[in-house]
């Protein structure tokens, strides 16, 4: 084949190789192909020497040609390979302005906020007003004014969060009954919520932080059958239909006589399951009447005023209404959880 030949083969492999290139790493295997310095133009330059004195001169000007032609080829195609990627970004970034705007994502109130404030709602419609307090707290408060003599358990460390000798993270709201009562005078209605802490296992139906209401109603002649009646109508409008509750004896320093109150269990309607343990009946809160002692605390006159008190655990009750069988649920921040409330 003579070199005139194999030029304008050249020609025509670096069109068609230039013609398929689909990026930049295609066009430059090219360009080293056709224009490197080992490549096809260079093999054919090569050969100019052998040939005949009066071919040399017009076979030079032909490469050269040549050269610049696959040169111009390789900026045209890489300019258009450039041109098309830009078409396909801003169709990639085109809005379309008849699709219908996306909705922001809204956060909502955590399920333990919605209770409270259901709480209270339907206790401030009982005639309950709200009173909140620290949740750093002092001994006395926590313990001594509550009548929690000094070797009780709940004041050893395995329990409680102590900052110092004596301050402590409150392990109930009970403390803001006696704040409440030093500052006021009988007849007092109140509810006191707020976050506790204690120093427990963490498992499926307990946690070292949880969420606390307090009611305390203190006036001249309140009984123990005022507290179970403001019991059964504040958790009958909390639970939406009648509910069962039973009272058994039981023992709090600051009440006396105290009680546990139970509830029909949520899932198996009293007839016995794992849950209830087969009992039939859920821990839901304690509750008794306001101990003499701590009215004499507060300065209030045992001998004229009586009153009862009771707390209980916002989770706890939120478990009982949903069916929820693992307090961590509420703390661990999953939003398919939370986004079902």
């Amino acid at each position: 084949m003579s070199l005139r030949n194999e030029i304008e083969l050249a020609r025509q492999q670096a069109r068609e190789e230039i013609t398929s290139c689909a990026d930049d790493k295609d066009i430059e295997s090219a360009r080293v192909k056709f224009l490197g310095r080992k490549g096809v133009i260079a093999s054919l330059m090569k050969q100019i020497p052998s040939l005949p004195p009066d071919e040399k001169r017009e076979i030079g000007l032909l490469l050269n040609a040549l050269k610049e032609e696959i040169a111009s080829h390789f900026a045209e195609r890489s300019s258009q390979l450039e041109k098309e990627a830009a078409q396909a970004r801003q169709a990639a970034e085109q809005i379309d302005i008849t699709l219908p705007g996306r909705k922001p994502l809204h956060g909502k109130k955590h399920i333990i906020t919605q209770t409270l404030e259901e709480i209270i709602d339907i206790l401030a419609y009982h005639g309950f007003t709200v009173e909140y307090g620290p949740e750093l707290e002092t001994d006395y408060y926590n313990f001594g004014a509550l009548n929690f003599p000094q070797d009780h358990p709940a004041r050893d460390m395995q329990d409680t969060f102590y900052i110092t000798d004596t301050l402590l993270l409150r392990t109930h709201t009970s403390p803001t009954q006696i704040h409440t009562m030093e500052k006021r005078q009988p007849p007092i209605r109140v509810c006191m919520p707020g976050k506790c802490f204690r120093n427990e296992a963490i498992n499926a139906r307990s946690y070292i932080l949880f969420h606390q209401i307090e009611g305390l109603y203190v006036d001249e002649g309140v009984t123990f059958g005022d507290l179970k009646s403001t019991l059964y109508a504040f958790l009958s409008s909390y639970f939406g239909r009648e509910v069962s509750l039973r009272f058994r004896p039981s023992y709090f320093p600051f009440t006396e006589p105290s009680a546990e109150v139970d509830v029909s269990c949520f899932l198996c309607s009293g007839k016995g399951c794992s849950v209830c343990k087969n009992s039939g009946w859920l821990e839901l809160l304690g509750a008794g009447m306001v101990h003499p002692n701590v009215f004499k605390a507060v300065g209030y006159d045992p001998e004229k005023y009586t009153g009862f008190a009771w707390g209980m655990g916002i989770e706890r009750l939120i478990m009982q209404k949903y069916g929820i069988d693992d307090i961590r649920l509420f703390f661990e921040n999953d939003l398919r959880f939370l986004e079902q409330f």
